[in-house]
């Protein structure tokens, strides 16, 4: 019993469904993705431009001076005292000040 127009415009919803799903879809790509793709990107350039004598402030608040770099892992000296000095791995560095060049 249903008319060919019945069955067109179950269609038509059908269409608008898939178009609302895609502007959600892509809200979402650049609301969340985008942006922690950008950080990412970042925050790798960041971490291959480190060189020893740098000033770095860690995730977890600390300022120090990087004095050796391997390949994963820094060692940083802290405040003045230097027999504080912690190895830690690249990616728990949040900033960095590059050394003047005096």
């Amino acid at each position: 019993m249903y008319t060919l127009a019945a069955q067109a415009g179950g269609g038509l919803s059908l269409g608008v469904l898939l178009v609302v799903y895609a502007l959600i879809f892509g809200g979402f790509y650049f609301i969340f993705i985008r942006p922690q793709r950008k950080e990412q990107k970042r925050m790798q350039a960041m971490i291959s431009e480190m060189e020893v004598g740098d000033t770095v402030l860690t995730t977890s608040g600390f300022y120090g001076v990087i004095i050796d770099i391997t390949d994963d892992d820094i060692i940083v000296e802290f405040g003045n005292n230097k027999n504080c000095r912690i190895p830690m791995q690249k990616a728990a560095v949040s900033q960095i000040e590059k050394a003047s060049a005096e």
